[in-house]
């Protein structure tokens, strides 16, 4: 029974572990047009992020009109590109902005992007880092799981010594008792 508990902690931990914190977001944006996403970020915080469009079909190369010029404030700059990643620590608290500009095309185009922003805790990869910890809990778990079922064999044993003792005990109180009724007797 407590293997099968030990096995259900490990599943629910090793679920929530895989659970990725924040989600990425999909966007429309047309040939010609720009689309700027900000987020308020505290200052110190790490922040990570991920882009890039997604083909419109899929297998085969990207169109020559799906390109992007991005441009995040200070940290980042991408020209005439697919897909990109950006990473930084903020310098102060604020609002920190990241723009696409599609090119003008004739006929116009309509791209589809996909963009993950994390700052903070989210921003870290805790993939490995609770990986590790998980391994630790595991161990753990298993090294008191072993030590209850030695401790409960060391318990049968007491257990089993104390009614050897008691019978014993009893055994020597009776032979004890007769032998005083008997130098009684013949005092």
């Amino acid at each position: 029974m407590c293997g099968l508990n030990l096995g259900l902690i490990v599943i629910m931990i090793g679920l929530v572990v895989e659970t990725e914190i924040g989600e990425s977001m999909r966007f429309e944006l047309d040939s010609g047009k720009t689309k700027c996403i900000a987020e308020d970020i505290k200052a110190n915080a790490m922040t990570v992020g991920k882009y890039s469009i997604v083909n419109p079909s899929e297998g085969q190369p990207f169109p020559d009109s799906h390109k992007l010029v991005v441009r995040g404030n200070n940290y980042h700059l991408g020209d005439q590109v697919d897909s990109g990643t950006f990473a930084f620590t903020a310098a102060e608290s604020g609002d920190y902005t990241t723009c696409f500009w599609a090119n003008k095309h004739k006929p116009p185009v309509k791209m589809t992007i996909e963009f993950d922003w994390k700052s903070g805790v989210a921003a870290k990869d805790w993939s490995k880092t609770m990986e590790i910890e998980l391994k630790k809990l595991y161990d753990t778990v298993s090294a008191i799981h072993e030590e209850m079922f030695y401790l409960r064999e060391r318990d049968e044993e007491m257990q089993e010594l104390n009614k050897e003792t008691n019978s014993k005990m009893a055994t020597l109180s009776f032979f004890s008792l007769l032998l005083c009724l008997y130098s009684k007797k013949l005092l």
